[in-house]
């Protein structure tokens, strides 16, 4: 049965105006807990929280979920009954994507740059092993630039049109600004959590890729008047890039959870800009009310860490592999090596530097599959 589109639980978000009202399907089984770490913090002499968003209740769980409740929730509202999107060959994003979209009841279909060849055995590994075990329709764009995808993904939904589909595309990570609006409401649930533990956290660390999450984050900062900082660390783009798309994302996401509609928003029958094709949507990238969240609250300029990315987008780096077999060991929990892994091991050295003051608070996003990919994702 066709997961309900479902306005987001009014507790706590009142004061966001739209937010509470906007379009969503129930994926996340929250809230996702928030815990010390008190082994990690004494090795690092600063306390650490963990906001496990690996634990997001369906898969095997990641930060993507998030994102996904609102841009299904308006694919299902458009009537569209297929959604194409893409990324590499283990993607976390196009994982959850497809099997959220499978409850639902929508027809995945994905993009991944490379050739199917060029994989070398490894379609039975990780996250592309769950896809060919799903029946998801995988596609490769048999070129090595990861940008490749965005054309293939036009391509999918012009195949689609033409068979007769309403098709709902969806940009590589999920990034765009109703997308955002899944950490917006996450920012939310943070703040009440801290609320009864008691906390004022200096500082929110995560890694940032496509920058969906961080966007979301920085405008839910803004809007809940958060004590921290949203440090994102980036493991995919240039620093220069990460800053133009989290600012973009974040006004865009906070004009929709004020309750105005995104610049760019598509609606079935009416397409998007450059679009103007009947019958198709598409998530939407609004640009609206940059620069501030709802009623004039400023959105704070926001804060990428680069130098970490080691050898390549999706390959595990040694500081990465470092990090996170010391957090294993500490503290249980395992973390991703294309993302979460790089991004603690960015964290680890700020504080053995002694350039990190007070609480602070680590996203763990999730990506378990690929664990079982193999060194190189």
């Amino acid at each position: 049965m066709t997961a309900p589109a479902r306005a987001g639980h009014p507790g706590g978000l009142a004061n966001l105006g739209g937010l509470a009202s906007c379009p969503r399907v129930d994926l996340v089984v929250g809230p996702t807990p928030l815990h010390l770490a008190p082994r990690l913090s004494r090795e690092l002499g600063v306390p650490l929280l963990f906001k496990r968003d690996d634990l997001t209740g369906r898969g095997l769980g990641g930060n993507k979920l998030r994102g996904l409740e609102y841009i299904l929730a308006d694919a299902l509202g458009q009537g569209c009954d297929c959604l194409v999107t893409g990324a590499g060959p283990q993607s976390n994003w196009t994982m959850l994507a497809a099997l959220s979209c499978l409850r639902c009841q929508i027809e995945p279909h994905v993009v991944c740059y490379g050739t199917d060849a060029a994989s070398e055995g490894k379609t039975s590994e990780g996250n592309m092993r769950l896809h060919r075990w799903l029946g998801v329709d995988v596609r490769f764009t048999g070129s090595p630039d990861r940008s490749s995808v965005d054309a293939g993904i036009e391509a999918a939904g012009t195949e689609l049109r033409a068979a007769g589909r309403r098709p709902y595309l969806v940009p590589r990570g999920g990034a765009t600004s109703l997308g955002a609006l899944g950490y917006v409401r996450a920012s939310t649930e943070l703040a009440a959590q801290l609320a009864a533990l008691g906390e004022q956290p200096a500082g929110l660390w995560l890694a940032t890729g496509s920058c969906g999450t961080q966007a979301g984050l920085q405008a839910g900062a803004a809007l809940t008047a958060a004590p921290y900082r949203v440090r994102g660390v980036t493991v995919s783009r240039p620093v220069p890039e990460c800053l133009d798309r989290v600012r973009t994302l974040a006004a865009g996401a906070a004009a929709l959870a004020a309750g105005a509609r995104a610049a760019g928003e598509g609606t079935a029958g009416e397409g998007t800009a450059g679009e103007g094709t009947a019958g198709e949507g598409t998530a939407g990238e609004g640009t609206a009310g940059e620069g501030t969240a709802g009623e004039g609250t400023a959105i704070g300029e926001p804060e990428v860490l680069g130098g970490w990315i080691g050898p390549g987008y999706g390959v595990p780096s040694a500081e990465g592999q470092a990090a996170a077999r010391l957090v294993a060991q500490a503290e249980g929990v395992f973390l991703d090596p294309a993302f979460g892994a790089k991004a603690m091991a960015a964290l680890i050295a700020e504080c053995r530097a002694g350039r990190v003051r007070g609480p602070q608070i680590f996203l763990v996003g999730g990506g378990a599959p690929t664990l079982f990919a193999g060194a190189g994702l």
